[in-house]
């Protein structure tokens, strides 16, 4: 979970206009906007939300994983999980 209140901030505020984005579209579409406008406001919102996702995974590396690194508890179960998610968030799999 992101822990920082100045992060947690961020998220919140970024989300709100990713969902402000999605409303956008759907409205667009309902409006049958030209289509290369509703693509562009869609890959707006995709790199926003890379951004929220990015931001999460900073978040869970400076918390979860440094606190488990540095107590030696499950620390390798948590590089194991981290790599996994950063393989997710990239598509490596």
């Amino acid at each position: 979970s992101v822990r920082n209140d100045e992060a947690k901030s961020r998220v919140r505020g970024r989300l709100r206009r990713i969902e402000g984005q999605v409303r956008g579209v759907q409205r667009m579409i309902e409006e049958e906007k030209y289509c290369v406008d509703i693509l562009t406001q869609i890959s707006s919102y995709i790199a926003a939300s890379e951004k929220v996702a990015s931001l999460v995974l900073k978040d869970h590396m400076d918390h979860c994983v440094r606190a488990a690194l540095e107590d030696g508890t499950k620390a390798e179960e948590k590089v194991q999980e981290l790599q996994e998610a950063v393989e997710r968030f990239i598509k490596l799999d």
